[in-house]
């Protein structure tokens, strides 16, 4: 059987990135069950509610659902129950740190399997107001009418052309 290559993409917080500010971001492999890797290969997952949290130097993600595998039996696993993120120290270290300042969270981003093995997306984020969430989709509106006008004009020049 050939080893699988690339990244395949099972689930992503695109809320997250609309409700914070992301600062940094890190790439952490997941301790999981057997149950749980055949019902992330389906492509069942939800980081909705997800978020992150460093207790005693371990990483830990809570709140994020992968349901139970269909064809598992008494062995299956809890769907919200939490799971150990694998991290070197030192990152686990400077999370932390960065993590302790008013105002930061740790929130997973996306969830993915990268050459064969599952992985997470997490990132230190900062909560945003209202007011920049507005400014935030008010910028990629502006963004998208641009990008929408010059590629009018182009069409419009490559027809006279």
């Amino acid at each position: 059987m050939a080893k699988e290559k690339g990244r395949k993409l099972i689930a992503q917080n695109k809320k997250a990135r609309h409700d914070y500010a992301i600062i940094d971001t890190y790439e952490c492999g997941i301790v999981l069950t057997g149950t749980e890797v055949k019902s992330l290969r389906q492509g069942r997952a939800s980081l909705v509610d997800g978020f992150v949290s460093v207790e005693s130097r371990e990483v830990w993600m809570y709140n994020v659902h992968v349901p139970e595998y269909s064809q598992g039996t008494w062995t299956n696993h809890s769907a919200r129950r939490k799971r150990k993120l694998l991290m070197h120290r030192e990152e686990i270290d400077k999370l932390e740190r960065k993590a302790d300042e008013s105002g930061h969270t740790i929130v997973p981003l996306a969830l993915y399997f990268k050459d064969g093995r599952a992985k997470v997306e997490i990132a230190l984020a900062k909560g945003k107001k209202e007011y920049d969430k507005r400014q935030t989709l008010r910028e990629k509106q502006d963004t998208r009418e641009t990008q929408r006008t010059i590629s009018a004009i182009r069409r419009k020049q490559r027809g006279t052309l």
